[in-house]
């Protein structure tokens, strides 16, 4: 009887590994930016998610300080004008691989590092 109970239980697990290699797969930068921008997230936040001054809420997510589930409920359930997007519209694959994207981007240079704008601090 416990043979085969732990047998069921290890036929269980291999079947979710071999059925299921999406949820074990890494996040995917490169798909991340194909969902980004196909789902319309680039409108608001910009190409690299560097936000926009002209849309309302269309703030900097690259390189958020959130993690990845926080991230995706605040998708899921956003306040503001950003629209929700369920399940349905972007797996959590697919929003696990836009965060990887997101995390890609390089973080800003540091203000001191931009010649341009130290000129004009120090007139």
């Amino acid at each position: 009887m416990i043979f085969s109970r732990v047998s069921l239980a290890v036929a269980a697990v291999a079947a979710g590994i071999l059925f299921a290699p999406a949820a074990f797969a890494d996040p995917s930068a490169e798909n991340g930016k194909t969902e980004f921008v196909k789902h319309g997230c680039w409108q608001c936040h910009g190409f690299q998610g560097q936000g926009s001054v002209t849309t309302s809420g269309g703030r900097v997510i690259a390189n958020t300080p959130l993690p990845l589930e926080a991230f995706k409920a605040y998708v899921r359930n956003p306040s503001g004008a950003m629209p929700p997007f369920h399940a349905e519209i972007l797996s959590d694959s697919d929003l696990g691989d836009i965060y990887a994207y997101l995390e890609s981007r390089p973080k800003p240079q540091p203000v001191k590092d931009i010649p341009l704008l130290n000129s004009l601090s120090s007139k």
